[in-house]
């Protein structure tokens, strides 16, 4: 027994702790984009419990969204100032705490206010995770790293719907909040053990440019989430996010590039391979996330699928991404990273490809197939563009990057979603114009103008025929998005070649100007 009392050499423990590191930094990442999403299904449920109407529910989930831009730009300076480990334990406790507020919450404006804090915490918790990940493993396997990591990102979007669905419908709307109670109180624990802290920086904040960031992203965020509801440009306060959006930015990118101190060094932006894998996340946030919200109202407008049945069928695109991501982090450090992107950039183009034949006579397997395809897509493209944005930066500047590259994706998969929503709509009524317009007495078996000689029996045979209709156009509609994302694909396949050629193993010293 006194074998039990020598210590584990030093390689052991240090395997040890890394894993308990990385457990800490999954969970916290899980917890933080598992809800963006995992209260979606819960808004109806929401809505009587709290006695809102339907078009100031959806306040819950813009708040969270709006909340968590502003916030994001933040976290570099702040994590100079306190400290990385402590803004981590600070970001995790805060959202645990404002998600319990969540659940206890008895009105509308007592769950925007917590949304909002819940919004703010959770901000810091992604580019400090992605910082700590690329901080606590070697060089040689930040592929690795990477690929743990973009799991934990691509697991919220997609469990999120099953969860909340599940949890929605055996239990109770607040338990989609309490459930991240004992998942932030373990990620807290682990994270005070294992993580160090790096030592503080006191630099100078830079106020204007974070005001003019956080007042065009906040402006963007409200003008995409409100666009739909309100008309888009028939409405004047869309007209007003619009101008307060594109002349904030404007000013912010001005005042970047003059600035002694801006709170983005220019470094970042001058560093090509970032910029350019930025301008793939970017893309991909419009092109993925934008998908992966179309599917599941599709599944239950069109083919009747309930919540959880919808959250399932689309769960194969994360088991995709899970496998692909686990493959890409062993390829990227053997061969060139940028034939693992382009490999994901086509994959996704063949899988929205896929997506144009569906029809409303198929069944599951369709949506099975290419949402793994795409799944497995995305999760070759993940790792080798974490690491190529990453290889050549300071590693000083990583979590000013990881929060600028979060942010990026973010805004990128919010037009993404508000583009194809507002096409969603706009296409279906020209659809739904156009086949109506071929529906007369000559193509009918029966004169439709005659159905009110039977009564109500030919009233309820019309409305049959215009429902189906509508149905028909709706079909139509999701096709022609999927369509477009199939060209926007295709069209981000040349960014490839901006894209400099690590020199040696991905993960290890990378050079710019081959």
């Amino acid at each position: 027994m006194a074998s039990l009392a020598i210590p584990a050499p030093a390689a052991q423990r240090s395997e040890r702790n890394l894993a308990l590191i990385t457990i800490a930094v999954m969970l916290a990442t899980i917890m933080q984009v598992l809800d963006s999403t995992i209260a979606n299904v819960a808004l109806p449920h929401m809505q009587a419990s709290l006695g809102a109407a339907r078009d100031t529910i959806t306040w819950v989930l813009t708040s969270y969204i709006v909340a968590s831009a502003v916030a994001l730009p933040l976290t570099g300076w702040l994590a100079d100032r306190v400290g990385p480990k402590r803004l981590f334990l600070i970001g995790i406790s805060g959202f645990v705490i404002a998600s319990m507020l969540c659940g206890l919450a008895q009105s509308l404006g007592q769950m925007i206010g917590f949304r909002v804090l819940q919004g703010v915490f959770g901000a810091f918790l992604l580019p400090l995770s992605q910082s700590i990940m690329l901080d606590s493993y070697p060089k040689e396997r930040h592929g690795q790293a990477m690929a743990l990591w973009g799991m934990g990102i691509m697991l919220g979007p997609i469990m999120g719907p099953v969860i909340g669905g599940w949890l929605t419908e055996n239990f109770d709307w607040r338990w989609v909040f309490f459930v991240n109670l004992p998942v932030g109180a373990l990620a807290f624990f682990l994270s005070v053990a294992t993580l160090t802290e790096k030592p503080k920086f006191a630099r100078r904040f830079d106020l204007v440019g974070y005001v003019l960031l956080a007042v065009g992203v906040g402006a963007l965020q409200f003008m995409l989430d409100r666009g739909d509801r309100l008309d888009w440009f028939q409405s004047a306060e869309i007209i007003l996010e619009a101008g307060l959006a594109i002349s904030a930015l404007w000013a912010f990118a001005v005042h970047t590039a003059t600035a002694e101190q801006p709170i983005f060094e220019l470094a970042l932006f001058k560093d090509r391979n970032f910029s350019v894998s930025m301008m793939f996340m970017f893309l991909l946030g419009i092109m993925l996330f934008s998908s992966m919200a179309l599917l599941p109202p599709m599944l239950q407008t069109l083919y009747g699928y309930p919540v959880l049945t919808a959250g399932i069928v689309v769960a194969p695109r994360g088991a995709g991404t899970l496998l692909a991501m686990g493959l890409g982090g062993h390829l990227a450090s053997r061969i060139d990273p940028r034939w693992l992107v382009a490999t994901g950039v086509a994959l996704t183009a063949w899988s929205l490809h896929m997506m144009t034949a569906f029809s409303l006579e198929m069944d599951s397997q369709p949506v099975v197939i290419s949402g793994f395809v795409q799944g497995v897509a995305f999760g070759l493209m993940m790792v080798p563009l974490n690491l190529i944005a990453f290889a050549t930066l300071d590693p000083a500047k990583r979590t000013d990057a990881s929060s600028l590259y979060s942010l990026v994706r973010n805004v990128g998969s919010s037009i993404g979603i508000s583009v194809v929503t507002f096409l969603l709509a706009r296409n279906m009524q020209t659809s739904h114009a156009d086949m109506v317009a071929h529906v007369t007495p000559s193509s009918l078996p029966v004169d439709p103008t005659l159905a009110h000689q039977f009564g109500s029996i030919g009233d309820t045979a019309l409305a049959m025929l215009d429902l189906e209709a509508n149905r028909q156009a709706l079909m139509i509609a999701y096709l022609d998005d999927f369509q477009l994302q199939f060209w926007g694909a295709l069209a981000t396949l040349p960014l490839v070649l901006l894209l400099k050629k690590p020199r040696g193993p991905a993960s290890g010293p990378v050079h710019i100007g081959e």
